[in-house]
């Protein structure tokens, strides 16, 4: 493959602490290879014949349940590691990766992890505090899904969007990719029709502001109180001060 600027993957979680030579001789069993938006990386059950790092772009990571229901499990972001089956004992794609915008990868063959990890043992370390921050992150999710409700899981979605794909706009803070209400609605567990009318309410609040797949967060702080629950323990806190007659405690409030 033609030689990777050095400047490219300094940065990259699966190279830290590697010492030049030994990422050299990493990089140079790899294969670059670009995929333009709109082109499957890997599909769901097939078997997995290479591990990637992304260069470039983003990808969306989905998995279409036994009732044939779509569900996104993540989008992967520049200088991540992912389709590393072999990893965690796989042979197959658990999921199907999909170019949301042309996007550049470093590609490996899967049958080449097990020397590459007795080569590089940085690589299984590093690779595996990735997984194991995925597997947090999904963790939390359920956590969410189990118990929270829905406008809250909306707004803790929109809210880590935004802390890792975020990009300072005038307006606020723009997720910096093509993202859709229905993806919003499959990575929250509910249905398009309710994060429509959710993100719509929080239009008319001058909270968020959405286009053709794109979506800012104008107030973080005031969907942050959302997710956290603590403008409706707030307005809990304020029915029962009426209900008790306490007027004076709620106009202090107001």
């Amino acid at each position: 493959m033609a030689a990777i600027d050095p400047v490219l993957v300094a940065a990259v979680p699966l190279f830290a602490g590697m010492p030049p030579k030994e990422r050299e001789a990493l990089l140079q069993e790899a294969q670059s290879v670009r995929y333009p938006k709109g082109t499957t990386v890997f599909q769901q059950d097939a078997d997995a014949h290479s591990f990637f790092v992304l260069l470039h772009g983003r990808l969306r990571v989905f998995k279409l349940t036994q009732d044939g229901q779509q569900v996104v499990v993540r989008f992967v972001a520049p200088g991540e590691v992912f389709g590393v089956a072999s990893a965690i004992g796989r042979t197959t794609y658990p999921g199907t990766a999909v170019a949301v915008v042309d996007s550049i990868a470093l590609q490996w063959p899967s049958g080449s992890w097990a020397r590459l990890v007795a080569a590089h043992p940085s690589l299984a370390t590093n690779t595996l505090q990735t997984v194991g921050g995925r597997i947090q992150e999904l963790h939390t999710r359920v956590v969410e899904m189990s118990t929270e409700q829905v406008e809250r899981r909306v707004a803790h979605t929109l809210l880590r969007l935004a802390q890792q794909a975020g990009k300072k706009v005038e307006t606020g803070v723009r997720i910096d990719f093509p993202i859709s209400r229905q993806d919003i609605a499959e990575m929250t567990g509910t249905t398009l029709h309710t994060v429509s009318r959710i993100i719509s309410a929080w239009e008319d609040r001058g909270l968020v502001e959405s286009g053709r797949q794109k979506i800012t967060v104008r107030e973080p702080h005031q969907l942050l109180l959302i997710a956290d629950d603590a403008v409706h323990q707030e307005r809990a806190a304020d029915r029962h001060a009426v209900a008790l007659g306490d007027e004076a405690g709620l106009a202090r409030r107001v």
